[in-house]
């Protein structure tokens, strides 16, 4: 865990560890194209709302959909996925702010558009999956 995370609430240091996996367990199966890993990280009645704008209900959907990006538009694509803040919304729920960096294949920085998301975390049964998401592409900072 890094101290440049903006933690808002008093949730343990556990429970940052445990929803920081969630993120880097998505950016993991993102960057392996592992459409079944990545639905794993969502809960099985999730809403997702991709970088195109395209809402996905369900961890089915949610990863039926990613196999196909995978294989196509996406499958040259790979970022980089940094906590920025947790606001904690209620016990056991958590609202992460997403920076991700686009990479190359071996985790590199690479110019391209970058995006910012929104995850709502939630701790179920089976451990903390995303409830809800939104993903957002953003335009590289300026060069300076």
């Amino acid at each position: 865990m890094t101290s440049d995370i903006l933690v808002v609430g008093t949730f343990s240091p556990e429970t940052q560890a445990a929803v920081t996996r969630v993120v880097k367990g998505l950016e993991k199966a993102f960057n392996t194209k592992d459409p079944v890993a990545l639905g794993e990280q969502f809960t099985e009645h999730a809403s997702w709302t991709n970088a195109r704008g395209t809402r996905l209900d369900g961890r089915e959907a949610i990863a039926e959909f990613s196999a196909r990006a995978m294989k196509g538009f996406l499958r040259d694509s790979f970022a980089q996925y940094d906590v920025v803040k947790m606001l904690e919304i209620a016990p056991g729920v958590i609202a992460v702010n997403v920076a991700q960096t686009p990479t190359d294949s071996a985790g590199n920085p690479v110019d391209g558009p970058r995006g910012v998301t929104l995850y709502v975390i939630a701790k179920q049964v089976d451990g903390w999956h995303i409830a809800a998401g939104q993903n957002m592409a953003v335009d590289p900072p300026p060069a300076g």
